[in-house]
């Protein structure tokens, strides 16, 4: 039968770049909450929140993406992902919505982790290989990208 499998993603900036993430990964997106920081974790991991009852690590993705520590607070929205039976929010610059992308393009698309800090990246696979299994399925989209 062949032809081009759609995919649909949540497009979302971090570090400056625009980002796609397949939106079965996604649970939900919503303004940042306050968190509670929490002491001796790395710099993208500024603390915890409660999203809807439950203890919610919060990971600063641009962060982590160019390695430069900031106020996960001033992120533009957070979107939250299930990694196995629990979810964590990923603080991002903003969330532009969602997009139909054809799954052949999409395998063409540069990872989101290409040309980024390499320490981070370790150092999340070594606490949560699950979380970053799943930002592995993010990748770097061009800006004229729909919406």
């Amino acid at each position: 039968m062949g032809g081009n499998r759609i995919s649909t993603v949540l497009l979302f900036r971090a570090a400056g770049r625009r980002c796609a993430l397949p939106v079965e990964r996604v649970v939900e997106t919503m303004r940042p909450l306050p968190y509670e920081a929490i002491a001796g974790g790395p710099d993208f991991v500024p603390g915890v929140a409660l999203v809807r009852g439950a203890p919610t690590p919060v990971l600063d993705l641009g962060g982590l993406l160019d390695g430069v520590r900031r106020e996960v607070a001033a992120a533009g929205r957070w979107v939250t992902v299930r990694a196995g039976a629990r979810s964590v929010a990923l603080g991002v610059g903003g969330v532009l919505g969602v997009a139909q992308l054809a799954a052949a393009g999409e395998q063409g698309l540069p990872p989101l982790f290409q040309g980024s800090a390499g320490a981070g990246v370790r150092a999340l696979g070594r606490l949560d290989g699950e979380l970053l299994t799943i930002l592995e399925s993010a990748r770097v989209v061009p800006e004229d990208t729909a919406p």
